[in-house]
């Protein structure tokens, strides 16, 4: 390296440092943010579950699902409809979305 062009080289790598330092703070901030999303509606999906008596909150379960063992599995359906027939007006500018909430017996 030319030792006349270090000072420059110094002040573009120092400014890359400060830009990358920046953005992983960005980033991290950003993960955060979508972390503590994630868990708020991870409780209120459980809220629902249980108020649908999908699942027992007196049951200590693990994160491992253990529907293989009695059979019984539930599932959140989402249908996107373009048929806007039966649709109130109010929802017609927009997309239409149900969530239908069932068990393993419902789906058969």
């Amino acid at each position: 390296m030319d030792p006349r062009y270090m000072g420059e080289i110094l002040k573009h790598l120092e400014k890359q440092n400060e830009l990358l330092m920046d953005s992983y703070r960005s980033m991290t901030h950003e993960s955060h943010k979508l972390q503590v999303e994630e868990e708020m509606l991870m409780r209120k999906f459980f809220e629902i579950m249980t108020a649908h008596g999908l699942t027992k909150k007196s049951e200590d379960r693990s994160n491992v699902p253990d529907d293989a063992e009695n059979g019984d599995s539930n599932a959140i359906l989402i249908a996107q409809s373009e048929d806007r027939s039966n649709v109130s007006d109010d929802a017609k500018n927009g997309d239409s979305t149900t969530v239908v909430i069932t068990t393993s017996k419902e789906q058969q």
